[in-house]
């Protein structure tokens, strides 16, 4: 008998993306295999990570499902499950809008997937089942990791804010933080199968500590990061202003693999705005850390996200926000429109902004940010960098003859193909010969070529019988092993 196969689609935050990495893992652990690349439902299981974060996203789930149904219907014993922050929020709403799914399951309880599907083939029914609150830390689960070279981290889920315009506390709970002394072992563990690049993972990642009583436990963490050996960077998101201390810039100034990028949400440059937001910082604050972080590190690029249209802005609050891009000269805006996420209080809040106001204010603001991106880029021509080549962040290398990786900053450079192999993993050392807004480019000869541990780790992975393709995201490609120039929380995603 051929052995059974899955397939995940993932919707949402980082959150969601290493939640399957986790089902992935769970499911090979229980004997399925990846279905092919584009196999588009043709798996014996289908299973909807989901998210809850805007307006239209039942919409689009219920229509994913609703094409689903012929095909279960030829395909006698296929499976679908749904879980994530969607499934959290409708539960039993699910199943009586779509009765052909199999399984609902929650964000607390990721690990009784596969027992939940062998439930609902045994007894024939659907079974639902959320739990209230957490079963067991998502990084205690077994993974199908995306990267052979780099890796998210968990080590805290949920959040304590309670951001307005945001569902995802009600939907995660709580923060809870892992111990310090887990979150070590799975980082060095990580490292001797091969992974040098490691990005800490947080709904709220720099309130670290407040679980466990300790304000400064995630600058600790980060100088602890520092000193695992073949560890060659280390990065984190998403951070909140307001537990952004002078402890962690220190840590990240000092600690040589932290690399020197920061995402730091800003949402509204109004004092106004930021009060109805329910966001704990003002303008003058936020401005204060970035002057800071570029005080003690020169290089750093900083990006943020930013929100457009949000119940009650006026055009002098729109312009507050366009002074503060101004003043802040972002590497990078994940800018988004305003839109109501049911259950929160946003979306029943007085003055909601006609659309044709939305987008009018968010054109503009996407237009001053490519300006100064641009701008920022610019200042990038001359330098020497050492990228860690990637796999798949360059759609065009194949036709031009290049490379593409991302610099310590995060930018991503485009870089022409050494003589010598090279593979993901792999660092290179280029100079910086053009930029565009939103990329590099090294059009000379490299300067030097590393192999490294990463590397070969990658060549073991890529040599090793193929089980099929990777999970399938259905979001922008973001973090590991495509980090995002600024990679956005759940929180922070519209």
């Amino acid at each position: 008998m051929s052995e059974k196969t899955y397939e995940v689609r993932t919707y949402g935050c980082q959150m969601n993306v290493h939640d399957s990495e986790r089902l992935s893992g769970l499911l090979e652990g229980a004997g399925y295999v990846r279905a092919p690349e584009g196999a588009d439902g043709d798996a014996d299981v289908v299973v909807f990570n989901t998210c809850a974060v805007r307006e239209n996203a039942d919409n689009k789930l219920y229509g994913n499902l609703g094409r689903l149904a012929p095909m279960k219907t030829k395909r006698p014993g296929m499976q679908i499950a749904v879980g994530g922050c969607l499934a959290q929020k409708d539960r039993d709403t699910i199943v009586k809008r779509a009765p052909w799914v199999d399984v609902v399951f929650g964000t607390h309880n990721i690990g009784k997937l596969p027992v939940l599907l062998e439930r609902a083939r045994v007894q024939e029914e659907a079974q639902v089942e959320i739990a209230e609150s957490l079963e067991a830390f998502p990084s205690t689960l077994p993974t199908r990791r995306e990267s052979a070279y780099a890796a998210w981290v968990s080590i805290s889920v949920g959040c304590n804010n309670t951001c307005t315009f945001c569902i995802v506390p009600a939907l995660r709970g709580k923060e809870k933080d892992r111990r310090t002394g887990d979150i070590l072992a799975e980082i060095e563990a990580l490292v001797a199968e091969g992974v040098s690049e490691i990005t800490l993972l947080g709904q709220n990642v720099n309130a670290y500590g407040s679980d466990i009583g300790d304000r400064e436990a995630f600058s600790k963490l980060l100088r602890a990061c520092g000193k695992i050996e073949g560890l060659e960077r280390v990065r984190f998101t998403s951070p909140h202003p307001r537990d952004f201390t002078d402890d962690v810039i220190a840590a990240m100034a000092e600690t040589p693999n932290v690399m020197p990028q920061l995402h730091m949400p800003l949402q509204s440059g109004s004092d106004t705005v930021l009060k109805a937001m329910r966001r704990s910082y003002r303008q003058e604050r936020f401005l204060g850390i970035i002057e800071k972080v570029r005080a003690a590190m020169p290089h750093a690029a900083i990006s943020t996200d930013i929100i457009v249209g949000f119940p009650g802005e006026t055009e002098e609050d729109f312009e507050q926000t366009m002074h503060t891009v101004r003043e802040a000269r972002f590497a990078q805006a994940f800018t988004f429109q305003y839109s109501k996420r049911p259950g929160t209080p946003a979306a029943t809040m007085e003055d909601q902004i006609p659309k044709e106001v939305v987008q009018k204010r968010y054109m503009r603001l996407v237009a001053l940010q490519e300006e100064i991106s641009w701008e920022e880029n610019k200042k990038q021509v001359g330098r020497t960098v050492d990228v860690m080549v990637a796999e798949g962040e360059g759609r065009k290398d194949g036709a031009t003859h290049r490379l593409s990786g991302r610099a310590p900053d995060n930018r991503l450079v485009h870089f022409t193909k050494p003589d010598e192999d090279v593979r993901p993993g792999d660092v290179v050392t280029v100079e910086i010969t053009y930029a565009a807004p939103h990329h590099l480019l090294a059009e000379g000869p490299s300067k030097a070529v590393r192999r490294t541990r990463a590397g070969d780790a990658w060549e073991r992975r890529t040599a090793e019988p193929e089980q099929g393709a990777g999970v399938l995201l259905g979001l922008p490609k973001i973090g590991v092993p495509e980090p995002l120039p600024a990679a956005t929380g759940g929180c922070s995603v519209q």
